[in-house]
């Protein structure tokens, strides 16, 4: 029975390292993922003056409650959301001028909403090019907090921005959000607060935050269900396949270990323990209709596999994956295209249906997408010769892929 080691979760360690950064005292994460992003993340960090240590299983970090320890600092985020959008709400808390920009696939993808709630909330926060958009200038003077209005329809990291800035504020945070997508996300960033000595109060649509800051503490990183989903998703398309993930089971923080939920509805068995998940194929994967809203970074996992199934699957409400790291609505479709499948979209939506010659030999365009690149690996399991024009993109969440992924398809 393949056993997976998965390596740390991206969402949990970029916000570990937003509450180490922000807690009174010294935080060590334990097995944090080491990647493109999250490295990118930690240079962010200490570019802001704060001390991060890193060995091989282990982070520590000096956190700095009044915020960053330089007057002045330009920040590079590289391609990685959570650095984007988190960094800059971390520096507003402290006193001093701080300039973020972003690689050009980053710099495409919008802020505009969590800019909108600083700037309500007194943060003088300047977008030097396009508005809405990296680079951007944060001339900090702490945050008195109150009451702000916030669309977290494209994406739940501007709620967790906020979230997370609440404790630093004066007098805390009310966040009266009027669309919410990804809510397990939000959980997630929730759960880590109450981690570090926070409780997040909810009163309808309305977040309540106090203040009063977080306390130091050891925090070890689950490992990553999204990218998990890859390799459930080998076992599930694979008759008689079985893969078991150590590290995720019940209690689990993310909600993308609800894409094994799916896989059972399809056809696959699922086993999930208390602190393990195993999925075995059974040679049955049947279509489905299924609204993956909340879980939406797995929609081209289970795009990349809709192929082999025996009926169609149509994977709804999703519109939030147009503005990812490309738009993955259209960039599954175009591959799965390529490969020879019959597709549809729609705004919100993308239907594969099954019954025609698949292609092997094929590349597949990865728009510099990392879950592009996974997720059409899984198809490469059935179609011999698939190949990526960037194999190489999936350093930012998981720099081993390629080997972790070559040595599962030999087991198996």
């Amino acid at each position: 029975m393949p056993v997976v080691d998965i390596p740390g979760s991206k969402s949990i360690t970029a916000r570990a390292l937003f509450l180490a950064a922000a807690a009174d005292g010294v935080t060590t994460l334990v097995r944090p993922l080491r990647s493109d992003d999250t490295e990118g993340f930690a240079e962010g960090l200490a570019r802001l003056g704060y001390r991060v240590g890193r060995t091989r299983d282990a982070w520590q970090v000096d956190g700095r409650p009044q915020g960053p320890a330089v007057a002045e600092a330009d920040v590079y985020c590289r391609d990685g959301a959570t650095t984007a959008r988190f960094l800059p709400t971390l520096a507003a808390a402290g006193h001093g001028t701080y300039r973020f920009d972003a690689s050009p696939q980053m710099r495409r993808r919008p802020l505009g909403p969590l800019s909108s709630a600083l700037r309500e909330l007194g943060v003088d926060l300047r977008h030097e090019e396009q508005e809405g958009h990296h680079p951007l200038t944060v001339a900090a003077a702490g945050v008195e907090g109150g009451e702000v209005t916030l669309d977290a329809g494209q994406s739940s990291q501007y709620l967790t921005a906020l979230l997370l800035l609440g404790p630093l504020t004066r007098r805390g945070l009310r966040i009266t959000v009027t669309d919410l997508v990804s809510v397990p996300y939000v959980e997630i960033t929730i759960a880590m607060m109450r981690a570090f000595g926070v409780e997040v109060g909810r009163e309808g649509d309305t977040f309540v935050v106090p203040p009063g800051g977080y306390r130091a503490t050891t925090y070890a990183v689950e490992p990553d269900a999204s990218t998990a989903s890859y390799f459930f998703a080998a076992a599930a398309v694979t008759p008689g396949g079985e893969v078991t993930v150590p590290g995720l089971g019940e209690g689990a923080l993310q909600g993308d270990l609800g894409f094994v939920d799916v896989l059972r509805r399809m056809g696959a068995q699922v086993t999930m323990g208390t602190d393990a998940t195993t999925v075995r194929g059974t040679g049955e994967l049947r279509g489905i209709t299924v609204n993956m809203r909340d879980i939406s970074d797995t929609m081209p996992t289970l795009a990349a596999i809709a192929p082999f199934a025996s009926g169609p699957v149509r994977i709804e409400d999703v519109a939030n994956t147009r503005v990812k790291e490309c738009d993955r609505l259209e960039a599954c479709a175009e591959n799965l295209r390529r490969l020879g499948a019959e597709v549809a979209t729609g705004p919100d939506w993308i239907e594969i249906r099954p019954g025609v010659p698949l292609a092997g030999d094929t590349q597949i365009k990865s728009y510099g997408d990392h879950r592009i690149v996974m997720s059409f690996a899984v198809s490469g399991l059935r179609l011999p010769g698939v190949s990526f024009d960037d194999p190489g993109c999936v350093r930012k969440t998981f720099p081993g892929f390629h080997e972790e992924f070559g040595a599962l398809r030999a087991r198996l």
